[in-house]
């Protein structure tokens, strides 16, 4: 809080500045834009921002100390001094042979941490030989068939030393479960297991609809993760609560937060009602944020969202131990802001917003490849890609002190306005249900594709400059650009080992797995257990998915 004998001066010599030196100046030169705004639009940014700005600030109720409620300035008390962000950089091959072969280079690179990209058909729980996979095994990914798949992505790589992302979803609990299995292999104790499945099926609903079963039946899924990792898997993140897509779909930085949280107060209020205690399995729970050029309202946004995350615990769900309020999170550059013309430029945009993240606080970080927005990118562009977090860390000072950006007034100012407006929009979820009923509706949709719209709009019609893209273009550029790629021989020799494996396997205890599956789906068991007995006899990623697609159905919106 400032004195207000000292706001009062400030303010008039505001007054007499704008009189004396401003007004001068904007008569003879103007300004670049009549009104300047954040990147998606949803704050005005003012010409100049004093103590003012912030005059309501209390330092130890709005900003405290790292480590302390209410986390604003980040969860643990050195952050990047004590220990960096984890380096983790996206990767999934094609095959399980080549992802493994991905994942050696990165490590042997420097990377701190493995990010696993599966194809399309593992995401939507299929089989590589099944009709709905044709022309896509291993397109976005790694195809995953079985644990013998999985066993070959981490062969020699002790998972007692690594810690793995895996983006998965609507299929979650058979990939955990194959990587429980791989560990149990490797005689990895399971609590030395660490890592996170992204498991978070609502921003499926919402932005990506990569969805099998019914909202109901995920749920269960997602708070029987919860459950079974709490007792079995303490160090493992059950889920990362994504805004990331919600963004990549067209949201602003305020959207993001608020619907990311509001699916976060969804998971957390099915666990509880299913049985849970909340300072059990809330201390699990992560989140994956995006991060946009803006490097200010990117700044505000992460340390508003733990802020507000805090408080929500706290508040709505009783929690009282300190971890299940502190929000941690993994931040990926913007893929939607990579673009195909003068691809070199990625590099700068990717650098500007890791920048933002690190600045920001984040836990760990995925820099875009140049060419991601493209393919899997090169092993050349991801180095540069890894090499970018590297310098930030060790060339740029931007990690030897703690939240570098807090007292500055416009950055206060603007953490301050996105919490608001994001409290604002939480506040209409609640008042049409919660999240789950604004994604039934298409509400929650109808809001992010009116803000994507917008936004195209004021591309095509230049108000939004991209560069290369609507401005400072090229007339003559190569295109030319080497990319990663997956051709039918090895599809079909993909296709040929699910088929071989089947054959090879024991059918017997196949079968008595998936029985003992179906039972669980049926009663009110938790299903892990019997998914990581199935993957241990070698049962496929679609016939596990098949007995829970017919005893839980299939999810059609709308309906």
């Amino acid at each position: 809080m400032f004195d207000p004998d000292d706001l009062e001066a400030i303010r008039e010599g505001k007054r007499e500045w704008e009189e004396e030196t401003l007004s001068p100046t904007l008569d003879r030169f103007g300004e670049r834009e009549e009104e300047f705004t954040t990147d998606t639009g949803g704050q005005d940014v003012k010409r100049l921002y004093t103590p003012d700005d912030v005059a309501d600030l209390d330092y130890e109720d709005d900003v405290g100390f790292p480590g302390e409620e209410p986390y604003t300035r980040g969860v643990y008390p050195t952050m990047h001094r004590g220990r960096l962000w984890t380096m983790r950089q996206y990767a999934g091959m094609g095959t399980a042979a080549e992802t493994n072969e991905r994942f050696n280079y990165l490590i042997d690179q420097g990377s701190s941490g493995l990010s696993m990209a599966f194809d399309l058909p593992t995401q939507m729980g299929y089989d590589s030989d099944a009709a709905m996979a044709a022309g896509e095994v291993g397109k976005s990914g790694v195809a995953i068939d079985s644990l013998a798949d999985f066993e070959r992505v981490f062969d020699g790589i002790p998972l007692d030393e690594v810690s793995t992302s895996m983006t998965i979803n609507a299929p979650a609990s058979i990939l955990l479960a194959m990587y429980i299995a791989v560990g149990d292999r490797q005689g990895v104790d399971r609590e030395e297991l660490r890592g996170t499945i992204q498991n978070d099926i609502m921003k499926e609903y919402i932005a990506r609809n990569l969805y099998i079963y019914p909202p109901e039946q995920s749920m269960r899924l997602i708070t029987d993760i919860f459950e079974f990792c709490a007792e079995e898997v303490p160090s493992f993140n059950t889920i990362s609560i994504s805004g990331y897509h919600i963004r990549e779909a067209g949201s602003t930085a305020a959207q993001e937060i608020a619907f990311t949280l509001g699916d976060g107060i969804e998971y957390v209020q099915a666990a509880v009602d299913a049985g849970l205690d909340v300072d059990e399995f809330a201390p699990q729970l992560s989140f994956f944020f995006n991060a946009h050029n803006n490097i200010f309202e990117e700044v505000a946004k992460f340390r508003a969202a733990r802020r507000m995350w805090a408080e929500i615990m706290e508040e709505r769900f009783g929690a009282e131990n300190p971890k299940s309020k502190q929000l941690k999170f993994h931040t990926q550059t913007a893929g939607s802001t990579l673009t195909a013309q003068q691809i070199e430029n990625n590099v700068v945009r990717v650098s500007y917003q890791a920048l933002a993240a690190v600045l920001g606080g984040t836990q760990s970080l995925h820099t875009n490849g140049k060419d991601e927005a493209l393919s899997l990118p090169t092993e050349q562009s991801v180095r540069t890609a890894l090499r970018t977090q590297q310098i930030l860390a060790h060339e740029s000072g931007a990690a030897d002190t703690i939240d570098p950006l807090a007292g500055s007034y416009y950055v206060e100012s603007l953490t301050d306005d996105i919490e608001a407006e994001a409290f604002e929009i939480m506040e209409e979820v609640d008042r049409r249900g919660g999240m789950l009923d604004g994604v039934k509706s298409q509400w929650v949709q109808r809001q992010i594709q009116d803000t994507a719209f917008e936004r195209q709009r004021e591309i095509e019609e230049g108000e939004r400059i991209i560069v290369g893209v609507n401005e400072f273009e090229v007339e003559e550029e190569d295109r030319h650009v080497d990319l990663e790629d997956v051709s039918e021989e090895e599809e079909q020799a993909q296709v040929d080992r699910v088929q071989a494996l089947r054959e090879d396997r024991d059918d017997e205890a196949v079968e008595d797995a998936l029985a003992s599956l179906r039972d669980a789906c049926r009663g009110d068991a938790n299903v892990m257990p019997h998914i990581v007995d199935a993957v241990k006899a070698y049962a496929t990623v679609g016939e596990i998915a098949d007995v829970m697609r017919e005893e839980f159905g299939e999810y059609k919106p709308g309906q």
